[in-house]
C-alpha cells in the first residue's frame, strides 16, 4: 500500500514556465512543486526559442494581437480568451523582465520585438536571437527557488490522481525514488506538457507523452479539441530524436526554403510564401519531401556571418549535424511541436472536475483554436498559469478519507516506440481514415496486452477525434476530407473515445 501524506497547500505537477508562474501567484498559500527532470529539464518551456508575443509597440494593440490569433486558429478560437491573453500579454512580459529574463532591447530601452508568422506587427520579445526559452525559464526558476511558499521535489513521476467519490480530485499518487506516495492537497494544478514524446519526430523533449491528459482523462475529465496537433515546419534534419528546431524567426529575418536544386517553392503553396502559418509551411515541406526534392531552409543571405551570435542555438545545433548554416542550407522536416488540445479548461484554468485545474500545454483554454499562433505558447502558459495559482489558491480543504487513487498501467519502451512510429506516420502532417484506423487498431492491441497506460490514452484521444473530424482545419489536415464544414470545437471523454463510430459535432 502506498504512503499516504498531506501537503496544506497546492500541488503543482510540472516544472516549466506554466508551473512556475502558478506556483509563483498562488502565494501566501504553500505550494509543492513535482517535477520528474531536474529544473530547467524535460519542459518544453526551456526549448522555446522563438520568443513571447506581446502587443507592446507604440503601432500595435492588444485587439490585433487577439485578431491575429483567432485568424490562426482557424474558426476555434473562444474570442473572449484570445482578448484575455492579448490584453495581460504586456504586463505578463514586464514581470518575466522584472524577474530578471534578459530580453533584447532597442537604443531606447524599449523591447525590441520581431515579426513572426501570421503576425501582423512585430511582437515578438526574444532573448539573443533563439534564447528566449532558456534565459525566461533560468530567472523564473530562480524566483520559485527563492519564494518561501514554494517546495520543489525533483525526481518526483506522476501516475495517478486521487479522487473521492463524488469526482473531486485532491491530491496525485507520484512514484519517487522508485516507490508510489499518495500525496493529498487543497488543489492539484497539471502543468505536465505536451503530447510531443507520443511521435518518433518531435521537437520537444521525448518523455512529454501526455501522461497529465491521459491520467485526467482516466479520472473523467473532459478533453478539447485533442485531433490539433501542430507540427513545426522547420525541424533540422539530422538524425536526432528530439530534432533540434530552427526557429521560425529565421524565416522573419528572411531566411527562405529551397528544393534540393535550390529553387523556392512556398509561392506555390500561399501567398504569404515562408511567413504563411506553420499548418501551410508544414504541408508544403511534406509534399515536397514525399515528391522527392527534399527541403532546406537557406538562411546564409539573411543571417550567414551573423549566426553564432544572432541565433547560437541554432548554430550549434547545425554544426552538431555537420551543417555549417553561415554557407549551407539547412536540412528542415515537419515535427510535432505542440498540442493545441488539452484538458478542458476555463479561464481560470478549472477542469471539469473539482480540485483539478491545468495550464500551459497539457491545458485547452481555448485561445488557440485549430493552429496556434507562433509564439502565443510561452504567453499562454506565463499568464493563464498564473490566473490557474491564483484561482487553486483559494480552494478549501477537504477530508482525505474517502480519496481513491486513479492509476495507470505503465507502457514499456518497444511498445511506446511502435506507438511513436504510428503516430508519424498515421496522425501526423498529412491524416485519413484508413491511416488513422491503423492507428487505433494498433492503441487497441498494445492495450490489450499492457494495459491502459496514459500515453496510449492521450494517443487514442488523437487518434480518434482525428477520425471523427471529416474535414481539414488548421493543423488537421485530412487527405481524404481537405474541405471544411462548419466549425465546432471537440469536447470529448474517455468513454466516448473508446465508442466506435464517433461523430464529429458539426456532422
Amino acid at each position: 500500500m502506498a504512503e499516504r501524506i498531506r501537503h496544506d497547500g497546492v500541488l503543482v505537477v510540472g516544472a516549466g514556465l506554466a508551473g512556475l508562474s502558478a506556483a509563483l501567484a498562488a502565494a501566501p498559500a504553500k505550494v509543492l512543486v513535482l517535477t520528474e527532470a531536474p529544473l530547467n529539464s524535460g519542459c518544453s518551456s526551456a526549448w522555446a526559442q522563438g520568443g513571447v508575443a506581446a502587443a507592446m509597440s507604440a503601432d500595435d494593440a492588444p485587439a490585433l494581437h487577439a485578431a491575429d490569433t483567432e485568424a490562426a486558429g482557424a474558426g476555434l478560437v473562444v474570442p473572449e480568451v484570445a482578448r484575455l491573453l492579448a490584453e495581460e500579454g504586456p504586463e505578463a512580459v514586464r514581470l518575466l523582465a522584472a524577474l530578471g529574463a534578459p530580453f533584447d532591447r532597442r537604443p531606447d530601452g524599449g523591447f525590441a520585438q520581431s515579426l513572426e508568422a501570421a503576425h501582423s506587427r512585430p511582437r515578438v520579445a526574444r532573448v539573443k536571437g533563439d534564447q528566449a526559452g532558456r534565459a525566461i525559464m533560468a530567472a523564473v526558476t530562480v524566483a520559485a527557488l527563492a519564494a518561501p511558499h514554494i517546495q520543489v521535489r525533483p525526481g518526483a513521476k506522476l501516475v495517478g490522481l486521487l479522487r473521492d467519490a463524488a469526482g473531486r480530485i485532491g491530491g496525485v499518487v507520484a512514484r519517487i525514488d522508485g516507490q508510489p506516495v499518495e500525496i493529498a492537497a487543497r488543489a492539484v494544478i497539471l502543468a505536465t506538457g505536451g503530447v510531443g514524446g507520443l511521435y518518433a519526430v518531435t521537437t520537444t523533449p521525448a518523455e512529454l507523452r501526455g501522461d497529465g491528459l491521459g491520467l485526467a482523462a482516466l479520472a473523467g475529465a473532459v478533453i478539447a479539441d485533442p485531433e490539433f496537433v501542430q507540427f513545426h515546419p522547420t525541424a533540422i534534419d539530422i538524425g536526432r530524436d528530439p530534432a533540434p528546431l530552427a526557429t521560425e524567426a529565421l524565416r522573419g529575418e528572411g531566411a527562405v526554403l529551397v528544393n534540393a536544386e535550390g529553387q523556392r517553392f512556398m509561392a506555390a503553396y500561399h501567398p504569404a510564401a515562408e511567413l504563411a502559418p506553420r499548418d501551410v509551411v508544414a504541408r508544403a515541406i511534406h509534399a515536397e519531401r514525399q515528391a522527392g526534392r527534399g527541403a532546406f531552409l537557406d538562411a546564409r543571405q539573411a543571417v550567414g556571418a551573423h549566426f553564432p551570435d544572432e541565433f547560437p542555438a541554432v548554430f550549434a545545433a547545425c554544426l552538431g549535424g555537420g551543417v555549417d548554416p553561415r554557407t549551407q542550407p539547412i536540412p528542415v522536416a515537419p515535427a510535432c511541436h505542440y498540442h493545441m488540445g488539452g484538458i478542458a479548461t476555463d479561464d481560470q484554468g478549472r477542469t471539469t472536475l473539482p480540485g483539478l485545474y491545468a495550464a500551459g500545454e497539457c491545458a485547452s483554454t481555448g485561445v488557440h483554436g485549430a493552429n496556434r499562433l507562433a509564439s502565443n505558447s510561452l504567453l499562454e502558459a506565463a499568464v493563464f498559469g498564473a490566473r490557474a495559482g491564483r484561482a487553486a489558491s483559494l480552494e478549501e480543504d477537504l477530508a482525505t478519507a474517502g480519496l481513491q487513487a486513479v492509476a495507470a498501467a505503465d507502457l514499456p519502451g518497444p511498445a511506446l516506440q511502435a506507438l511513436r512510429q504510428a503516430m508519424s506516420r498515421d496522425a501526423g502532417v498529412v491524416r485519413d481514415a484508413a491511416g488513422l484506423t491503423r492507428l487505433i487498431d494498433l492503441i487497441d492491441a498494445l492495450e490489450a496486452a499492457h494495459g491502459r497506460s496514459a500515453p496510449l490514452v492521450a494517443a487514442r484521444f488523437v487518434a480518434a477525434a482525428a477520425l471523427a473530424r471529416r474535414e481539414s482545419r488548421g493543423g488537421h489536415f485530412r487527405a481524404d476530407f481537405p474541405g471544411a464544414l462548419p466549425p465546432a470545437r471537440s469536447f470529448l471523454t474517455l468513454a466516448e473515445v473508446e465508442r466506435p463510430g464517433l461523430k464529429y459535432a458539426a456532422e
